[in-house]
């Protein structure tokens, strides 16, 4: 930083940031991104995410974040889903072509996909 001015804008756009995460209304995507989630493939799909979000229109209906470990190590790269007023999803074994799925017909369409949820992989 060179100047009180570029400290002041990054300061601003981290509260801008800070603040879409505080909303409630947001559905949130928590991708795990511990040591065996990320060994397992997660960081293409915490890409992945983030990319159809904002291609498909929906930063403002949804959130892409991160957490350490969920504790199902053998179902890793695992994927929750929360939506306000409704019981999270847990999307386990999930690839790219999972997630773009997932943004499309759960995010976009309210319609969780079934297959890839931890209940259907027992």
């Amino acid at each position: 930083m060179k100047s009180l001015e570029e400290l002041a804008a990054i300061r601003e756009k981290m509260a801008s940031r800070l603040a879409l995460r505080e909303n409630a209304g947001e559905i949130r995507i928590v991708v795990g991104m511990a040591t065996c989630g990320i060994s397992a493939g997660a960081r293409p799909v915490l890409n992945t995410f983030v990319e159809e979000v904002a291609n498909q229109g929906l930063t403002g209906k949804a959130v892409v974040t991160q957490t350490g470990c969920i504790g199902i190590c053998q179902f890793e790269p695992v994927v929750e889903v929360f939506e306000p007023g409704k019981e999270k999803v847990t999307y386990v074994k999930m690839n790219p072509e999972k997630a773009r799925k997932v943004v499309e017909q759960h995010i976009k369409n309210g319609n969780p996909v079934a297959e890839y949820t931890i209940g259907s992989n027992q």
